[in-house]
């Protein structure tokens, strides 16, 4: 069972992963070379796809080690190319690169859709005060964060809808729902990825 924690900086993801599962937790991270990628490009997309599917696969790892794996964001991660263009920020010949790339690396099983997303909707002034209350992390991107919440909350709740409500709306204060949580039959399933991208599409039009 592979769990995915998102929401925008500063929501309280890490405290909570910390707090109820820190020794199934996959964390977020990224690569060293990171800012010496350029921008935009199909490398780039392919390098960030790679860099994704590593950590699936750290996810997979973990799940048939002790059962479970809880994914500190989305190891997808394909929302934040999305989003990024959704506020204008990244153009959309580089989200269709990114898609392109993920796709790819959706088809070859390097990718997938995870058993549950608990997703954190919090009011910004709210995930400010705790920013500033949290010294451990620069979160030099905390404004532009704000800004991809309307979009990544219109992204799960797509997802919500081509999964079968797999996205679930809190994290939870008495921790992991394990017992509730079944097993995703569309982990790898080309046409239920295709669907969802094609809601998007429609949910903007």
């Amino acid at each position: 069972m592979i769990i995915v924690v998102e929401g925008i900086s500063a929501a309280g993801k890490t405290t909570w992963c910390r707090a109820h599962a820190n020794s199934h937790l996959i964390r977020e991270s990224y690569p060293a070379d990171r800012r010496e990628q350029p921008e935009t490009g199909l490398a780039t997309a392919r390098y960030w796809a790679n860099w994704n599917a590593k950590r699936w696969g750290d996810a997979l790892a973990m799940e048939r080690d002790t059962g479970h794996a809880v994914c500190d964001t989305d190891p997808q991660k394909l929302h934040y190319s999305w989003c990024m263009w959704q506020i204008g920020v990244l153009p959309e010949s580089q989200w269709r690169l990114q898609l392109e790339a993920s796709r790819a690396a959706f088809i070859e099983k390097r990718l997938g859709f995870a058993d549950a997303y608990l997703v954190k909707v919090i009011d910004p002034l709210i995930a400010r005060r705790q920013r500033d209350a949290d010294m451990s992390k620069a979160r030099d991107r905390f404004d532009l964060n704000v800004q991809l919440q309307p979009p990544l909350l219109r992204w799960y709740r797509q997802m919500e809808t081509v999964l079968g409500g797999r996205v679930r709306w809190e994290l939870p204060e008495t921790g992991l729902p394990l017992e509730t949580i079944t097993s995703n039959t569309l982990r790898y399933d080309i046409d239920a990825f295709d669907a969802f991208i094609a809601s998007l599409e429609k949910s903007a039009a």
